[in-house]
């Protein structure tokens, strides 16, 4: 497939010098190569790039305003088709290539074969020939199983060249490129005369009882064999505004049809007053605009002028994948934004977003007035389980303003805490789902319906919901002042934990033969420790070291408090994050592994954790053999072994090599900076699978205004995390791109969990 480690072009254009190079051609060159020969400013710059399709794979010069950027997905789906100019023809009709990009499984669409449209369900999605010499990128097709009336009128039951890809019947399924496959909704005929082809979001002209009237098209359907458009009206037939109306599409004239003045009803706006609603709107504003019967939430990208339309018109980048296209109307780019995030309409059209006009001078007193709806007993009630954010679901759900958790009244504390723990990890959903008192039901209740739940079905959890939350704990007696003064995030997360749900504790310490048992540990070190750049497993190890702890089991979820004196004075300038943190020496129980030989260790020298022969830091454990050596050195004898517990199923082995290391993986990082809290998350398995989350990064209006959370995503965290020690530490923090300098100089609390212990996997 594809890698996202090269840059991918389509050549618009035969060159003049060279015959081996067609339009249509697709081509590739390193991502770091490219960004290197991009920074040439010169009108006539080439680009050294290699054709995907070319087994020899030479490298050719060709000209860069000759070449336009692909997508990885738009690669793979272009590859699929024959030649070079079929390739080309289909990537300059943009519409097919960007309505096969969100196709999934199970999508209902038609295909075209032998001329003909065949209904049926997309069963499979991915290459069906292997990756080869001469095929280093195969093309990615369809497979689709035939329904009724079709099936029968395929030619395979899901295989290709003898290798299954999907099950049917035979002769009920197809393998098609993407421009021979439409979802069943966006079928139409062909244009006639009288019509030209439809698409989403045109403005067109419809007949009701012989009245002339106008509005947008939301969708294209086919009923029964009939093509019908459903249209959102500018006005129905009883003159009020919005609505929705399905019309057969011979009764449907795109554009604008002129008609007498008294019954051109276009550029009436949705409300009989809406000046005073849209003046002063701008590029980031948060607005909503009716379509049917239904409110979409939007913000402004663009404004301005669009063709044939006298109007101030605004793009909008949607809350929902209910739009028309990526930011591109009529084949012209004026934004960008996700497949179906787009839609263009009046500027009169749009109001405030209604679900912070909260900007009024009441806003405040609305979130302080007391939420009496826990009252009733809702312990009974169906808990319902939304599993956490996958990796593929980040982009669409989480990226973006207005998500995330928005902020208000000093709640940055818990917003970071609560995105860190919930969005993206089920380590600790148990909490939110065990049986609890009927004094405490309702605090927990609102925890998983009004913000886990929201958080990761939407993306979005309002303000009030954690000013809810806060206004529980403050009424059960927790604290006078939740909501409304800052707190840290282990207060937090210790009334939530002991004081409400009564959760386990998280950790259990092994120090002189007792167990100590708390939620979070707070690193402490002795005056003595010589770290300078430490990674957080030498921290913990140093702490553990000089407070004589051993963990007494394996934590489901450990939570790492960074040193420091309060929230200003920073041990460390910097602390890189261990992403996995190796705890098997950390272990009061388990076997160990001698780490000279490898044998199975039997005693464990405490005064050897700082010896830098072996390695800067670390627990040292040995066999007794290596124990003897190494002790035989003057500067070692005085030291005193520790006589390790190995378990029963161990003793006598001599070559532990079946021993796993415990490990447990990070997958969120609490930050503060001048008393605010903001939150990284680990999201994916790859380096740069990183997300940052700020529940107060943008405001509107003053002191009655509200916030704009904004989660964005930080890929260049792995970058500085592939450094070694000492490239990281010439970093200069004001340097440091992105948000990174944040996620090390700032970090406040590191959450790690155990994978075996999370839900969902």
């Amino acid at each position: 497939m594809a890698s996202t480690d090269n840059v991918y072009f389509i050549l618009t254009k035969n060159p003049e010098y060279s015959y081996s190079c067609k339009a249509g051609g697709i081509f590739y060159m390193s991502e770091h190569k490219y960004k290197l020969e991009s920074k040439k400013s010169s009108p006539a710059l080439k680009l050294t790039v290699v054709s995907v399709n070319s087994g020899i794979g030479i490298p050719r010069d060709l000209e860069a305003s000759n070449l336009e950027r692909l997508s990885v997905d738009e690669v793979e789906l272009l590859q699929a088709l024959s030649d070079d100019a079929e390739r080309l023809k289909w990537f300059r009709e943009k519409v097919a290539l960007q309505t096969a990009r969100p196709l999934d499984k199970g999508a209902a669409v038609t295909v075209e074969e032998d001329g003909k449209k065949l209904r049926g369900i997309i069963r499979y999605i991915g290459p069906i020939i292997e990756k080869s010499r001469f095929h280093p990128i195969p093309g990615v097709f369809f497979g689709i199983e035939l329904q009724e009336p079709d099936r029968g009128k395929g030619n395979t039951d899901g295989k290709y060249q003898q290798k299954r890809f999907f099950q049917c019947e035979k002769d009920c399924g197809i393998f098609a490129p993407f421009n021979r496959v439409i979802p069943v909704s966006q079928s139409m005929h062909e244009p006639s005369s009288q019509t030209e082809e439809l698409q989403l979001g045109d403005r067109v002209t419809y007949f009701i009882n012989n009245k002339c009237r106008h509005g947008m098209v939301l969708d294209l359907l086919d009923i029964d064999g009939q093509q019908f458009v459903q249209i959102s009206t500018d006005k129905d037939e009883s003159g009020k505004t919005g609505g929705e109306v399905k019309v057969p599409l011979d009764m449907v004239a795109k554009g604008e049809v002129p008609a007498e003045p008294d019954k051109m009803d276009v550029d009436t706006p949705l409300e009989t007053d809406t000046d005073d609603l849209y003046t002063g709107l701008s590029l980031n504003s948060m607005v909503e605009v009716t379509l049917g019967t239904r409110t979409a939430y939007g913000i402004v990208r663009w404004i301005g002028n669009l063709p044939d339309r006298s109007e101030t018109m605004v793009g909008l980048e949607l809350e929902e994948d209910i739009g028309v296209s990526d930011g591109t109307f009529k084949n012209q780019r004026y934004f960008t934004c996700l497949w179906k995030r787009a839609l263009f309409v009046k500027m009169s059209s749009c109001r405030p977003d209604s679900r912070f006009q909260s900007v009024s001078t009441s806003h405040n007193e609305k979130m302080q007035v007391e939420d009496t709806v826990d009252q009733t007993d809702h312990s009974t009630d169906e808990l319902q389980t939304v599993p956490p954010i996958s990796t593929e679901q980040v982009n669409q759900l989480l990226i973006g303003r207005m998500r995330g958790i928005q902020g208000h009244c000093n709640s940055c504390y818990m917003d970071a805490a609560l995105f860190g723990l919930f969005s993206c990890s089920s380590v600790l959903d148990s909490m939110l789902f065990k049986s609890t008192t009927p004094q405490d039901a309702p605090i927990q209740k609102t925890l998983l319906s009004d913000i886990v739940n929201p958080l990761r079905s939407k993306g979005f959890v309002e303000a009030r919901h954690v000013m809810k939350l806060r206004q529980q704990l403050q009424k059960h007696g927790y604290s006078k002042s939740f909501t409304t003064d800052e707190k840290d995030p282990e207060e937090f997360l210790s009334v939530i934990m002991h004081h409400i749900l009564a959760l386990d504790p998280l950790l259990k310490l092994s120090a002189a033969g007792k167990v100590q048992e708390s939620y979070c540990y707070q690193i402490f070190l002795d005056q003595n420790h010589s770290l300078v750049l430490p990674t957080v497993q030498q921290l913990l190890e140093h702490s553990f070291h000089s407070a004589g702890l051993k963990l007494a089991e394996v934590p489901s979820c450990l939570i790492l408090q960074m040193p420091r004196f309060g929230k200003k004075f920073k041990m460390f300038d910097k602390i890189i994050p261990s992403l996995e943190l190796d705890i098997t020496d950390l272990l009061s129980e388990g076997p160990q592994q001698c780490i000279l030989c490898g044998t199975l260790a039997r005693v464990e020298c405490i005064d050897c954790f700082k010896d830098p022969v072996f390695s800067p830091t670390g627990f040292k454990v040995f066999c007794r053999k290596c124990w003897e050596q190494v002790h035989c050195h003057s500067q070692r004898r005085n030291h005193k072994p520790v006589t390790l517990e190995i378990p029963e199923g161990y003793i006598g082995r001599k070559n532990p090599h079946t021993i796993t290391r415990d490990k447990l993986e990070l997958f969120a990082v609490l930050c503060i900076e001048t008393s605010h809290y903001v939150s990284f998350v680990k999201y994916g398995p790859n380096s740069e699978d990183w997300i940052f989350f700020d529940s107060m990064a943008d405001r509107q209006g003053e002191m009655d205004g509200f916030n704009i959370p904004e989660v964005q995503a930080c890929p260049e965290v792995g970058k500085y995390l592939e450094m070694s020690p000492a490239e990281l530490a010439n970093q200069a923090p004001r340097d440091m791109k992105g948000v990174a300098k944040r996620l090390f100089c700032d970090a406040y609390m590191y959450l790690y969990q155990s994978t075996t212990m999370c839900l969902y996997r």
